[in-house]
């Protein structure tokens, strides 16, 4: 098991939490690789309550490629991979960096913290960014993602009461790594999806009332893989719970680049202005 945790200096440090006063905060959870029309099939009571009492939508799109790495990176920066210029699982740095969420939450003052599974992923936020991360290693563990899974989550509800971050962003990797390994759609997958939301259930349920939830994927996927422009690669959920968003209410046609400034609305912090996609609220 890894852990990293970025401090930065001390004196820039206690500027940032002087600095934090933002009124609403936002649980960014991601769960790898889950296509919505999962979400019926598994049959958990928690997911029922969450589109009862939440707006959601079934058919966000994602970008191409429906790979993990340039999903996230176009979602966190709010651009296509054209201009990101991640095209695979492995990052490339550009040419002309774009301030992406993690670094513009910093630039005006917000606590930001990630936890997360999957070790490329760290390249997803700029040093400097993040006030906390935790990755916990998959290959470190004898229960694999699943054993990682309870670790992240566990290490998130000592952390979240103590330092009320602005935005956290909390990543599942299971689905993924079982759809790889099973199939999507499967009974394993689906025991994967139910896995997660027993998860999701806990940490929510500890969450202060200024904090809103949004749920959503990277990718969908099919038989086992991923990474094409089928619709079941190209289609995720979007769960949006909290003051904002009307319980029941369905959202209009959302690309996964409109999530990053609807995420800086919500905390009252501007849009990056080379960000492509426009806030849902």
């Amino acid at each position: 098991m890894r852990f990293r945790k970025e401090i930065w200096k001390k004196k820039v440090y206690l500027l940032r939490l002087e600095g934090n006063k933002m009124e609403k905060k936002v649980l960014l959870i991601l769960v790898d690789g889950m296509r919505p029309d999962i979400l019926s099939l598994c049959e958990h009571p928690y997911i029922s309550t969450l589109l009862q009492n939440s707006s959601y939508t079934l058919c966000a799109k994602t970008v191409m490629p429906s790979s993990t790495l340039p999903c996230h990176m176009s979602l966190f920066q709010s651009v296509e991979p054209t201009r990101h210029g991640v095209i695979t699982n492995t990052f490339t740095p550009q040419v002309a960096p774009i301030d992406g969420l993690f670094e513009q939450i910093c630039h005006f003052g917000g606590k930001t913290a990630m936890f997360y599974d999957w070790e490329e992923l760290r390249d997803i936020s700029r040093p400097g960014s993040l006030c906390f991360s935790c990755m916990a290693s998959p290959q470190d563990n004898e229960g694999g993602l699943h054993k990682t899974l309870q670790i992240t989550k566990r290490i998130f509800l000592e952390y979240l009461p103590k330092e009320n971050p602005d935005f956290v962003f909390y990543y599942i990797g299971l689905p993924d790594g079982i759809g790889h390994t099973y199939g999507w759609m499967g009974e394993e997958y689906l025991s994967s999806i139910r896995e997660s939301f027993d998860n999701i259930e806990q940490i929510i349920n500890i969450l202060p009332k200024e904090y809103r939830v949004l749920i959503t994927a990277d990718h969908g996927g099919h038989d086992r893989t991923h990474g094409t422009d089928l619709k079941e690669d190209m289609t995720i959920p979007l769960i949006c719970h909290g003051a904002e968003f009307p319980a029941g209410h369905i959202l209009p046609q959302i690309s996964i680049l409109d999530i990053a400034p609807t995420i800086t609305k919500i905390l009252g912090i501007p849009e990056n202005q080379n960000w492509n996609g426009k806030s849902f609220l």
